[in-house]
């Protein structure tokens, strides 16, 4: 039986891929379900229900955070950036909606602590080598090499 060995770069690499399109495809389906099904005013009002300070600002904010969010870190583009406004997002919701219903789910706190958790470890981590984050960082430092190889020649740049 053959097994395929990688690199712990390589499985941290595709680790960080398999984390941004989970997370971020769930974002993107409550982003979408906030603007598109239930829409708007539906929202504002349950954010209202929900003793949401400024609804009428927050409903927006949410459900664009999290689509665009979501989108973001689906194709690793300006990802920490998005995971610190979902990191936000969610702890806004486990504070201000969840905490109060405990830990368990329908109503507790554990699915947007995972969330949270979640986007505070991409947030830290970076997007990994398979996003569009790594591949402008690459144009930028020029040549299109992978990132190692561009971090090797800048080294051996300085040594000289």
């Amino acid at each position: 039986m053959s097994s395929i060995q990688l690199s712990s770069t390589k499985r941290l690499n595709a680790a960080l891929t398999v984390l941004r399109l989970v997370v971020g495809s769930i974002f993107v389906a409550h982003g979408a379900q906030k603007l598109f099904l239930l829409g708007l005013p539906a929202v504002t009002g349950g954010f209202s229900q929900m003793g949401m300070p400024f609804p009428w600002l927050v409903a927006p904010l949410v459900a664009g955070v999290e689509l665009i969010g979501g989108l973001a870190l689906i194709f690793g583009l300006v990802t920490r950036l998005a995971s610190v406004a979902l990191a936000l997002d969610m702890l806004g919701a486990i504070l201000l909606v969840h905490l109060p219903g405990g830990f368990f789910l329908p109503a507790g706190v554990e699915f947007a602590l995972a969330m949270l958790g979640a986007t505070v470890a991409l947030g830290l981590a970076g997007p990994g080598e398979f996003s569009l984050d790594a591949v402008l960082a690459r144009r930028r430092m020029g040549r299109g090499l992978p990132a190692r190889m561009v971090e090797r020649r800048a080294g051996q740049r300085r040594a000289a």
